[in-house]
């Protein structure tokens, strides 16, 4: 990377403006003076901080952890909570508050307080809002620097941060043949996609966790009293909180195991000591959560991937919790009999015009059903091993053999700096990779909590960056204009 030119901050760009992109500007902003520092974060929202998981506007739509568990502060556990009492939010709110005293405000809520907390450094020049698409990313000649195409225009930059969103749910191919049909919801946050849901409608939600929780909540709200069916291949609904939140319990860090039954042995020994110790079961996936990163690190690659492929499931249920007002939801919805879970696969599907016919085959039988609803609703996850190719600006890395899938088909290759790692294996200079997308190599990055510590290690590693360029003594303390 060439020396600052007189006059020239080093530019970073941050491709996505949710919260991981939106934490790493921050903790840059916060470190470096402006005259110093130009960090363009690329965006379509109108507002930095929301992303995916915290601009919906729906009122269900709840964070799944108590409000004193989240923070852009890794050290500082209660810095959302104490914003969250002077915001006024609750005020209109009073659902948020549980019987047990935890707060799970809605999550607009924390998008807001994330906006908020980074608007006074763009107020300041230091970060810039670039409301478009990141279409391409081009590296110069002798990887001098890069170009990121926007639907805004280019923006030139020293380092890269790859921060995108996650990738919308695949449709599974036994629905293809629903996918122009009107009662097919492809992406279930789409703005208004549930309002053409009819109160007693009967509707089939695909997959069976936090977002299917979340539209069964949204479609309660709604006024809906239809049949809801879930249906995923192990009929798994995500847990939901303890009426005490206790500490985190075990210890699984001090001999991790080094493989994926060694380490679903720990689990099982810890859960029945915490049994004996009346300790809930949540107390310990808190500390398998704390001490992921070091287990992640214990397994070898083959080891990694037995446990992605044979175990995950399992532990996305217990570790990805529902809100107890999404919990409470469902749990009435099942007593009334208009909802339920079942575990089963996809066969077929067929539009016959006044409804949808998809056959299915519950787990350990052999016949295959068919059921016809007013719609479905396809919640099975994001596709992350799709990220490559349904992102047009990572698409456009691989292809150049810039940024290439980890090896358990999570996200990104990166280096334990969080740089990116090209086809040919070697660290790419320049690019960074934070939030979730970097999950092959950390392992537990799905979390508020780690995705903010993260998010404060790359901004770390990008500041060491600073230290390779000259001081310069005679800098314009005013912002370039757009390059």
């Amino acid at each position: 990377m060439n020396a600052l030119l007189p006059g020239r901050r080093l530019s970073v760009a941050i491709i996505g403006g949710g919260f991981s992109g939106a934490a790493v500007a921050w903790h840059l902003a916060r470190a470096h003076k402006p005259e110093r520092l130009e960090i363009s974060v690329i965006e379509p929202r109108p507002a930095l901080g929301g992303g995916l998981a915290y601009s919906s506007q729906e009122p269900s739509h709840r964070v799944n952890v108590p409000a004193v568990r989240m923070s852009m502060v890794p050290d500082d556990a209660q810095h959302f909570a104490r914003w969250l009492d002077g915001s006024g939010e609750l005020e209109g709110d009073p659902d948020a508050l549980w019987k047990n005293g935890d707060v799970f405000p809605r999550r607009r809520v924390f998008g807001r307080y994330v906006g908020e907390h980074l608007a006074p450094h763009i107020e300041a020049g230091a970060v810039r809002h670039i409301k478009g698409q990141a279409t391409g990313i081009v590296r110069e000649a002798k990887g001098t620097g890069w170009t990121v195409q926007t639907s805004a225009g280019p923006v030139a930059a020293d380092i890269v941060v790859l921060a995108a969103t996650h990738p919308a749910p695949a449709i599974p191919s036994a629905l293809a043949s629903l996918a122009e049909a009107p009662g097919f919801i492809a992406d279930p946050y789409a703005p208004s996609a549930l309002t053409r849901i009819g109160p007693e409608a009967s509707v089939l939600i695909v997959g069976s966790g936090l977002t299917s929780a979340d539209m069964v909540a949204e479609l309660d709200r709604r006024g809906h009293r239809g049949r809801i069916l879930a249906l995923s291949r192990r009929g798994l609904r995500s847990r939901g909180h303890p009426d005490v939140r206790g500490e985190p319990f075990g210890d699984f860090a001090s001999a991790p195991a080094t493989t994926a039954l060694g380490l679903l042995r720990d689990i099982r020994t810890t859960l029945a000591a915490a049994r004996d110790a009346r300790v809930n079961w949540q107390s310990v996936f808190d500390q398998l959560r704390l001490q992921g990163p070091v287990l992640w690190g214990a397994l070898p690659a083959g080891e990694r991937a037995r446990l992605v492929r044979q175990l995950r499931v399992f532990w996305d249920v217990r570790r990805f919790r529902i809100a107890p007002q999404v919990a409470a939801v469902l749990d009435r919805r099942q007593a009334a009999g208009t909802f339920d879970t079942i575990a089963a696969r996809l066969v077929a599907s067929n539009d016959e015009g006044d409804s949808l016919a998809v056959g299915f085959q519950r787990r350990g039988q052999t016949r295959i059903e068919t059921a016809r609803f007013d719609a479905v609703i396809n919640t099975t996850g994001p596709a992350h091993g799709q990220a490559l190719q349904s992102n047009p600006a990572l698409r456009s890395l691989a292809e150049a053999g810039l940024i290439r899938l980890d090896a358990y088909g999570l996200g990104i290759a990166t280096s334990l700096d969080s740089r990116a790692i090209g086809r040919d294996d070697a660290i790419v200079a320049g690019l960074f990779v934070a939030g979730p997308l970097a999950r092959g190599t950390f392992g537990e990055l799905m979390g508020l909590p780690e995705v903010a510590r993260h998010a404060q290690a790359v901004a770390s590693g990008i500041a060491k960056l600073l230290g390779t360029f000259p001081s310069i003594s005679s800098v314009s303390a005013e912002a370039p204009a757009a390059r």
